[in-house]
């Protein structure tokens, strides 16, 4: 426990899930969504530069799988704020021993959780009910020129989505299958 926060570690070495701890009474609870000082060791020198909001409106919709090539890699620290996604990351880190595994957890509105994503992991999320709206704490700026995407429905990666993809962006869905060629991304 930290303060306002348990850190819970996860099977991919980095990728971490954050248990906040709401203060409440009567009228409704208080929530830290994120503390500098509290997430420091987390945060490996690196300042949150960029926050974003979605709303998705469909459930079984899946976001995904993004992530930024260096010198722009980036954290993320992502919370559901209202309804509730399937939220994974994929490890990309070529040195890694869990390399092209992924991960994913239920974050809902009433289950407090949030997931740290560190440099060189891919996100993406499915939303498992309508409605859903994500935070997402960035520790570099979007930059087009860095961006990088995998296929959601990569056989190499094999991720489980647990509903039927009912939805997804004509950008997310060109996405190539990884070749023998993707050697993944420093660290």
């Amino acid at each position: 426990m930290n303060g306002r926060f348990a850190i819970l570690d996860t099977p991919l070495q980095g990728l971490q899930l954050i248990q906040r701890q709401p203060i409440g009474d009567d009228r409704g609870y208080l929530e830290r969504i994120f503390c500098g000082d509290e997430l420091s060791s987390l945060m490996r020198g690196k300042s949150v530069v960029q926050v974003n909001h979605t709303l998705t409106a469909r459930r079984g919709t899946v976001r995904g799988m993004h992530f930024q090539y260096p010198p722009h890699s980036e954290t993320k620290i992502v919370s559901c704020l209202h309804g509730e996604v399937f939220d994974v990351a994929v490890d990309l880190r070529r040195s890694s021993p869990t390399f092209l595994h992924w991960h994913g957890e239920l974050l809902s509105a009433s289950n407090h959780k949030t997931l740290l994503i560190p440099d060189g992991f891919a996100h993406g999320f499915q939303t498992m009910t309508d409605e859903c709206q994500m935070l997402y704490l960035h520790t570099a700026a979007y930059r087009p020129s860095s961006e990088g995407g995998l296929n959601i429905f990569d056989p190499r990666i094999c991720i489980r989505w647990p509903a039927d993809v009912v939805e997804i962006s004509p950008r997310d869905s060109s996405h190539a299958m990884l070749d023998d060629s993707f050697v993944g991304v420093p660290g």
